[in-house]
């Protein structure tokens, strides 16, 4: 069956809060009927989330006929289902639609959804569902598999786009690369990988390390990153898959404008050459992993100043750096190629 989604951000209809919603219509609009928001009902998403045109937001599930399928599109802080939302998604499994979720409140074992969906005979997908319990052994990696950490100097900052668009640009260009999902949004966009946040923290450097060898018969595997090495609250996550991936090279994500730490903004967010330094020395102890390119996030910046601001990092980090979302990621591809060029030129081993 051919998924038709509805995708709901009621009342969070904004691209950090709705992340989600934003990169499911970015990499799977074909799929994607409408967004279900009462509260910018007939607008279209391009103003809100800061999507393509083309995709509007509805009041109601009456007004999408032909949806199979409600996603839930936000990304809360603790990830639960926001109570006003539950006689929502109860009308979509009434009306038959199989339900998509990515929270940690898993809808599939509340008792209310999960009696519904028996009746009607549709499928409640818990995306973060994961029980795995296998500790990193490092047993080495294929030769000549190449692998690229996307890190951030915050969450929520463009880790996972950018790590797409890394893999999807080195396709373009020839490479057998990989995306390696280790998020609910990204496993939604790609089909595979894991949730490593879900992960108990003795086993998310085991579940990295499994998730890499079963994929290392690619050239070059791009893995998405969580959180931040410097945020107190996601850390943990961070630091695991850094040493159950044990890259080559670092791709740096930040957005212009942060201060503070998201949900601890009390908390200052220290300079972008110290974040470097942060996470090339934890990245080291396993094997040289230097920063090799910077994704800028300059949606809060009109044009002029994005790139303003894209060539004062430059020159400040002597990194090539891209405005991801408004640039693309040609100059980061150029040095992830040049990354890898050097490495197998080296002795091309973990």
């Amino acid at each position: 069956m051919s998924r038709k989604m509805v995708i709901l951000t009621e009342g969070y209809s904004n691209p950090h809060t709705a992340k989600t919603a934003c990169s499911v219509i970015r990499y799977r609009r074909d799929e994607v009927v409408a967004v279900l928001d009462s509260t910018q009902a007939g607008a279209d998403c391009s103003g809100t989330l800061g999507v393509a045109p083309g995709i509007t937001f509805i009041s109601s599930l009456d007004e999408a006929p032909g949806a199979n399928t409600l996603l839930i599109g936000i990304a809360p802080p603790g990830g639960q289902i926001p109570d006003a939302w539950r006689r929502i998604v109860l009308s979509a499994i009434e009306r038959g639609m199989d339900v998509i979720s990515g929270l940690h409140d898993f809808i599939s074992e509340d008792e209310q959804f999960s009696s519904a969906a028996r009746k009607k005979d549709v499928q409640l997908v818990d995306v973060r569902k994961i029980d795995m319990q296998t500790i990193a052994r490092r047993p080495g990696f294929r030769e000549g598999c190449f692998r690229v950490h996307t890190v951030g100097h915050d969450c929520s900052v463009g880790k996972m786009v950018t790590a797409i668009e890394i893999t999807n640009g080195l396709k373009t260009r020839g490479h057998d690369a990989k995306f390696l999902a280790t998020g609910q949004t990204g496993i939604m966009v790609e089909g595979d990988g894991y949730p490593l946040d879900r992960v108990i923290a003795d086993f998310v450097s085991g579940a990295t390390e499994r998730l890499v060898l079963e994929n290392e018969h690619h050239e070059v595997l791009v893995i998405e990153g969580q959180g931040s090495l410097v945020h107190p609250s996601y850390s943990a996550v961070t630091l695991g898959i850094l040493h159950g991936a044990l890259p080559h090279a670092l791709v740096l994500c930040f957005e212009v404008g942060r201060e503070g730490i998201t949900g601890v903004e009390h908390v200052p967010i220290p300079s972008l050459s110290r974040i470097i330094e942060i996470n090339e020395m934890m990245a080291g102890l396993c094997q040289p992993c230097p920063v090799v390119a910077v994704a800028m996030n300059g949606r809060r910046l009109k044009e002029e100043e994005a790139e303003e601001h894209r060539l004062q990092v430059e020159d400040e980090l002597q990194l090539p750096v891209a405005d991801i979302f408004r640039d693309g990621p040609e100059r980061i591809i150029d040095a992830v190629q040049q990354a890898r060029q050097d490495w197998l030129a080296g002795d091309g081993n973990e």
